[in-house]
C-alpha cells in the first residue's frame, strides 16, 4: 500500500530522447515519464535501442496572459474541430507556443488528461488561468459530447473579453501616461532648471515678477524635499494597489466611483454590461441552467456594482422571477437591455439576444473610446501648453523686465 502511495505521488516529466529503430534507423521523440529508467523500458520493449535520454527544460517565460488563454482556447479549438485526437491536439498546441510558460502549462494539462483525468478537472487545477466559467463550460461539453462547439464558443467569448479589455486600458493609458510624463517634466524643470535661473536672476539686484518669485519658492522646496516629490507619487500608487488587493469594501468603493466618473464611467459602463451579457449568452447557450449560468456571471463583469445585481437577480430568478422583471429591479441595466431580454424569454432565443445586446455595447465601446482619444489629445496639449508653458513664462520674465530697463 505505501509504495503504491509513493508511485502515485511520482512527478511526471518530459523527456526528450535519441535511440535506433529495430531496423537501425535512427529515431528520436519524447515521453512524459516519472524516470530515465522508465522511459528507457518503455522504449526498449517498443524495440528501440536507445542512445541518449535528456530531461526536457523549460526556459522561464513571460507571465501568462488572458491572451496567451484565448490564443490556446482557440487553437485547441480548431485542432478537435479538424479531428486531431485530444492529446495530439495539446502536443501540437504546446510544443508550437512561442512562450515556455503557456508551454508548460499546457504540456502539464496533457500530462493529467493522459492519466484519465478528464479536461475540466485538468483545468481546475490552474484557477490562475482557468477560471469557474471556463471549466464549467468545459465540464458540460464533456458531458453534452459537444466540447469542439463549446471549445470554439469559449475562444469567442475570451477573444471578446481580452479585446473589450484593451480597448478600456488603452483609452486610460494615454491620458495617464501623458499626465505621468509631465509630472515628471514639471518635477525635472523645478529641481534642476529653475535653480540655475535663480542663480542668475540674483546678480540682477532688481525686484522680480511676482510668477518668478513664486516658482522660484516651489523650486526651493522641491530641491530640499526632492525624495517627498518623487516618493510620495510612488508610495501612494503602491499602497493604494496593495490596499485595493486586499480591502473588498475599497475594491467595492472604486467600482462605484468608476461607474461615476465623468466621461470613462459611461465607457467602462457599456464594457461591463457588454461582458455581463456575453458571459451569460456563453453560459446560456452552453445550455447551463440559468440560475446556475449566473453563479459565473457576476465574477466575469468585472465590478462590483454588477457582482452584487447579479447575486441579487440569481435570487429573484431562483424564486420563480422572471430575468427581465429581476433586471429590472437592480436598477443598474439600460431599458434596451431589459427589452431585448424580455424579447428574448419570450421567443425562446434568450442566448441569441443577449449575443445582440453584447455585439451592441461592444460597438458601442469602440465608438466610445475612438471619440474620446480623439478629443483628449487637445485637451492634454492644453493642460501641458498652460503647466509648461506658465513655468518659461514665469522665469523668462525677469529677462524681458531687464531688456525693457536696458532699451529704455
Amino acid at each position: 500500500m505505501a509504495t503504491a502511495q509513493k508511485k502515485a505521488t511520482v512527478k511526471e516529466t518530459i523527456y526528450s530522447w535519441e535511440g535506433k529503430d529495430k531496423a537501425g534507423k535512427p529515431v528520436r521523440g519524447e515521453m512524459r515519464a516519472g524516470g530515465e529508467t522508465i522511459v528507457s523500458a518503455t522504449l526498449r520493449r517498443q524495440g528501440i535501442l536507445v542512445s541518449k535520454i535528456k530531461k526536457k527544460s523549460f526556459s522561464s517565460g513571460k507571465a501568462i496572459t488572458e491572451k496567451d488563454i484565448a490564443l490556446f482556447t482557440r487553437q485547441l479549438a480548431t485542432m478537435m474541430k479538424a479531428g486531431v485526437p485530444l492529446l495530439q491536439s495539446f502536443d501540437i498546441v504546446g510544443k508550437g507556443h512561442t512562450n515556455p510558460s503557456v508551454s508548460k502549462l499546457i504540456l502539464d494539462i496533457r500530462g493529467d488528461i493522459e492519466t484519465g483525468t478528464s479536461m475540466s478537472q485538468a483545468f481546475r487545477k490552474y484557477p490562475l488561468y482557468f477560471d469557474p466559467l471556463f471549466c464549467n463550460l468545459v465540464g458540460a461539453g464533456e458531458q453534452a459530447g459537444i466540447l469542439e462547439d463549446l471549445l470554439t464558443r469559449l475562444a469567442i467569448y475570451k477573444e471578446k473579453t481580452v479585446a473589450i479589455k484593451a480597448k478600456i486600458k488603452g483609452a486610460l493609458f494615454y491620458p495617464v501616461s501623458i499626465l505621468a510624463v509631465a509630472f515628471i517634466v514639471t518635477a525635472v524643470i523645478m529641481i534642476w532648471v529653475v535653480p540655475a535661473f535663480k542663480s542668475v536672476f540674483t546678480s540682477f539686484g532688481a525686484d522680480l515678477p511676482a510668477p518668478t518669485l513664486i516658482v522660484m519658492n516651489i523650486s526651493d522646496v522641491c530641491v530640499k524635499y526632492w525624495y517627498v516629490v518623487f516618493g510620495v507619487p510612488v508610495a501612494a500608487i503602491y499602497l493604494f494597489m496593495q490596499a485595493w488587493k486586499r480591502n473588498l469594501e475599497l475594491q467595492r468603493t472604486m467600482d462605484r466611483l468608476l461607474l461615476k466618473a465623468p466621461i470613462f464611467g459611461d465607457i467602462v459602463r457599456k464594457a461591463t454590461v457588454a461582458r455581463w451579457t456575453r458571459t451569460l449568452a456563453t453560459m446560456f447557450a452552453a445550455g447551463v441552467p440559468l440560475v446556475e449560468s449566473l453563479d459565473s456571471v457576476g465574477g466575469a463583469a468585472g465590478n462590483a456594482v454588477y457582482l452584487d445585481a447579479t447575486i441579487k437577480i440569481q435570487n429573484e430568478v431562483s424564486s420563480g422571477t422572471s430575468l427581465t422583471m429581476a433586471m429590472q429591479n437592480t436598477n443598474v441595466f439600460p431599458n434596451m437591455v431589459t427589452q431585448m431580454v424580455s424579447i428574448g424569454e419570450e421567443s425562446g432565443a434568450l442566448d441569441a439576444m443577449l449575443g445582440k445586446v453584447a455585439d451592441f455595447y461592444e460597438e458601442e465601446v469602440d465608438e466610445a473610446v475612438a471619440n474620446i482619444s480623439s478629443l483628449m489629445e487637445p485637451f492634454i496639449m492644453v493642460i501641458l501648453g498652460v503647466l509648461i508653458g506658465g513655468l518659461v513664462i514665469a522665469m523668462y520674465l525677469p529677462i524681458f523686465k531687464l531688456g525693457n530697463v536696458v532699451g529704455g
